[in-house]
């Protein structure tokens, strides 16, 4: 599974992301992205992003 890349993810994309807490497990949280906080293009462990929420994790997969 390729994790997507910065210019696939918009404010607003519904997304299943994976919590610094989580890493571990690879437990997915959903949510909508509110703000993307990761700068370059792509990142392999995924885009880190701010959920609307609040939660901060790395996006896995674009569910919308």
């Amino acid at each position: 599974m390729t994790v997507p890349t910065r210019s696939q993810i918009t404010p607003g994309s519904e997304v299943n992301i994976v919590l610094k807490e989580d890493q571990r497990s690879g437990t997915l949280t959903q949510g909508v992205v509110e703000r993307l906080l990761t700068k370059s293009p792509n990142h392999p462990h995924g885009i880190k992003v701010r959920l609307e929420d609040g939660q901060v994790g790395r996006v896995k997969e674009i569910l919308s």
